[in-house]
């Protein structure tokens, strides 16, 4: 029994968290931790909060055949979250200023 729980515990440990990016919308762009992106990578299960940090509005959308979305229009301090579920790219635009893209990875 006591050989369970330790095998158990080293299973846990070895599962790996999900995280949660935050991706920011400003300036008419994708913009991760105060920077310009045209790319991002990211693990099976992990989350994508996109919020919008411009003073008009935003649709994030997707319809890769590995995550297929559209989070609709949304206003500045708005903020909507995708949770990706399954491995490959993930082409990510904006439907209201149609040269906001971003390429998302995701991986095991």
């Amino acid at each position: 029994m006591k050989l369970l729980g330790i095998a158990v515990m080293l299973g846990a440990a070895c599962v790996a968290q999900a995280k949660e990016i935050e991706v920011s919308q400003k300036g008419k762009a994708f913009v991760v931790q105060k920077s310009a992106v045209q790319s991002l990578r990211v693990n099976v299960g992990d989350t994508v909060s996109f919020r919008n940090d411009d003073p008009f509005f935003h649709n994030v959308f997707s319809a890769s055949p590995a995550k297929d979305f559209d989070l609709g229009s949304y206003a500045q301090g708005q903020a909507r979250k995708v949770v990706f579920d399954k491995e490959g790219g993930v082409d990510v635009e904006c439907a209201i200023h149609p040269d906001m893209k971003l390429h998302i990875d995701v991986v095991k």
